[in-house]
């Protein structure tokens, strides 16, 4: 498988909203395609590391609910995610797989559906499938070429994760549950606290 204004310094392991444009969510039909980043956003991320094993992943609070209400939403939901440290050498491709399917069990478990999981393990940033660059999303396309990748949606926690939406086209959701990372505020569309935020607010326009 492949809105508090900021100040110059932010306490660690503090969430705020940057002072950022918020447009209104677009009324997503059954047309849409959702993405996800993983780290962050369906699991607590690990600054300055990785996930490198299932013992490590522990899921958001509330993300298997929002996936479950997302999944009645939209027609594909892909999870796209850089994994640099099986390219580093601090992980395998067999645990990450590991990890991956029991993550696949318990959102299904959950009444949840994830269509297919795009990883990128290269620390090349030139890579055109690690983000910022939209190779991963374009693979998307190329395995579902029913998607229509202007009616997509990409949920993410950081710059790069704004950045890839963007050069696809994608409508722009932003969490910010890394206070360091600032994205550019012309890269996000709108901002929730968290995943589940975001499909409750989401679901109650459907």
């Amino acid at each position: 498988m492949i809105h508090t204004t900021l100040t110059n310094k932010v306490p660690a392991n503090t969430a705020y909203f940057m002072p950022l444009p918020h447009k209104e969510l677009p009324p997503v039909t059954n047309e849409w395609t959702l993405f996800l980043d993983r780290d962050g956003v369906i699991n607590k991320d690990v600054v300055g590391d990785y996930i490198k094993s299932w013992s490590e992943f522990h899921f958001t609070e509330g993300t298997l609910e929002a996936i479950a209400a997302l999944s009645k939403l939209f027609d594909r939901i892909f999870v796209v995610t850089n994994q640099a440290g099986v390219g580093k050498g601090l992980m395998t491709l067999e645990t990450l797989e590991e990890i991956h399917t029991n993550m696949l069990q318990a959102i299904t478990a959950a009444g949840g559906r994830i269509d297919k999981i795009y990883f990128c393990p290269s620390t090349d940033n030139k890579h055109i499938n690690r983000k910022p660059n939209p190779g991963m999303a374009l693979q998307a396309k190329q395995d579902f070429p029913e998607i229509d990748l202007k009616k997509s949606i990409m949920v993410g926690n950081m710059p790069n994760d704004m950045w890839f939406g963007r050069k696809f086209g994608a409508f722009t959701v932003y969490l910010p549950t890394r206070p360091e990372e600032k994205p550019d505020p012309s890269t996000v569309d709108a901002q929730y606290k968290d995943l589940l935020a975001f499909a409750q607010t989401l679901s109650s326009k459907a």
